[in-house]
């Protein structure tokens, strides 16, 4: 069965039990291989190329951006990568031949980041485009760091594999995405030997013009239906669980199990990803099931995601939510009766590529939830130069996800728990589908919130 795998940056940096746990298990020697694994950079690594996904805090990208001596920081980020690679010296990284790799690459990389700017000084080019081209770059450093090193010591533990660089440092061909890899694979024997193809792929299109840093799952998705895969497989730090581990606690967190794509695209939506759903959309179509595993519980099954998963008998799968929105609240005597009066509301939203989460409804008022990172005063202005009245609240969002809740006892159950525990719902919403039930709560009850129902819901103390 050829499978594709994913490796996070969390699991990569603990590759010592991705070699145990992943790669051999208890695998014949035959039984390693018909895989090809995709694997992001060591945790952290993109984060100081780029800038920190959670917090913000720039990277070296940044410092190109203001001419603030961007070699400096790549010269300390060498360092950094060659300490990475002395916590590997125990499974047989070849350290002479890790390092001389990742050197090259930073010199090629130093001198692509030089020609950049001095094009950039001229003025004859877009500065954007450029800049896109300079976080693609950047990008890509960690993601063949890691995958040349895992080449590395899979070869060094007499393990057969093939290291597939689809970064494109070294060629100068105008392919799309699609093609570079179906190029970079097309002569491999997947039966002979595990191939580890870097997460980045260097395209006419541009991986991160479209997907910025949900890039390697992306990659995934793509060489998962090239190859028409029997399975995809993501492997994660932990299972996908009845809630986040670091909120219930690893012990009360329940592995799904089974589920379907809809339940991930309603993940996905408040920032809890199984998986980026522009990749999870390729695999859908082309009827390639998902599963997402915990690299450290090698032989539990993990969680399969398919097209055509449905829980027969009612039940939630997943609580979810975040602590980082925020209400807009537009209220207006006039909207009442009134056909299309969002619509002049959503133009303004549009204006500024903000996508809601949740839109609520009443006769005068119409309740909107964004992420707090797309708030704006330009936004606010807009909106009280057309509406009578606009507020906005910082709040928190619960969702009870699942494929099949149709039933009438779990809203009841749920808003039973939260007002026995004094968490008032702000507002509430719910398609006639019925896959998310989203409560609006206060950002304080947040974390309380989630602990209450997932004890609730999954009989768990």
């Amino acid at each position: 069965m050829l499978t594709v795998e994913k490796i996070g940056g969390s699991s990569m940096s603990r590759f010592q039990d991705v070699l145990n746990n992943i790669i051999k298990g208890n695998r014949t020697e035959n039984e390693m291989y018909n895989r090809i694994f995709v694997v992001s950079a060591y945790n952290n690594v993109t984060n100081w190329l780029l800038e920190d996904k959670k917090t913000k805090e720039p990277g070296i990208y940044s410092k190109f951006v203001e001419h603030s001596f961007y070699k400096t920081f790549i010269d300390k980020l060498l360092i950094k990568l060659l300490e990475i690679n002395k916590t590997f010296e125990n499974i047989r990284l070849d350290q002479m031949e890790a390092k001389i790799f990742i050197s090259n690459r930073i010199k090629q990389t130093i001198n692509y980041l030089d020609s950049m700017a001095e094009v950039l000084a001229t003025g004859y080019v877009d500065r954007n485009n450029i800049l896109l081209a300079v976080r693609e770059i950047l990008a890509s450093v960690g993601e063949a760091h890691s995958a040349f090193n895992s080449v590395n010591i899979l070869l060094n533990n007499n393990i057969n594999a093939t290291f597939v660089d689809l970064c494109g440092f070294n060629d100068s061909e105008a392919l799309t995405i699609d093609d570079r890899i179906k190029k970079s694979l097309k002569n491999i024997d997947f039966s002979d030997t595990i191939t580890v193809v870097t997460g980045y792929a260097k395209g006419t299109e541009g991986i991160m013009r479209e997907f910025d840093r949900g890039y390697s799952e992306v990659t995934f998705s793509k060489i998962a239906v090239a190859v028409s895969a029997e399975e995809a497989i993501i492997h994660k730090e932990y299972h996908l669980s009845s809630a986040d581990p670091m909120i219930v606690g690893k012990e009360y967190a329940v592995p799904v199990g089974k589920t379907n794509y809809d339940v991930a695209d309603q993940l996905a939506d408040i920032g809890m990803e199984a998986i980026h759903p522009k990749a999870s959309k390729p695999l859908e179509k082309a009827g390639i099931n998902l599963r997402i595993k915990n690299t450290f519980e090698p032989f539990h099954e993990g969680t399969l995601i398919s097209k055509t998963h449905f829980q027969t008998t009612p039940k939630v799968e997943v609580i979810a939510g975040t602590d980082k929105v925020v209400v807009v609240e537009i209220q207006d005597t006039s909207m009442v009766g009134e056909t299309g009066f969002d619509y002049g509301i959503m133009q303004i939203f549009s204006k500024y590529n903000i996508s809601y989460i949740v839109k609520s409804t009443a006769a005068n008022s119409i309740s909107i939830v964004i992420w707090e990172s797309k708030l704006s005063n330009e936004l606010i202005i807009d909106l009280r130069a057309k509406y009578e009245a606009i507020s906005v609240k910082y709040a928190a969002l619960v969702c009870l996800i699942g494929s099949n809740m149709k039933m009438p006892s779990i809203i009841a159950t749920a808003a039973t728990t939260l007002a026995e525990n004094e968490i008032n719902i702000d507002a509430i919403s719910m398609s006639l589908k019925q896959v998310n039930i989203q409560f609006i709560i206060e950002r304080e009850h947040y974390r309380n919130a989630i602990i209450l129902l997932n004890r609730k819901f999954f009989k768990v103390q």
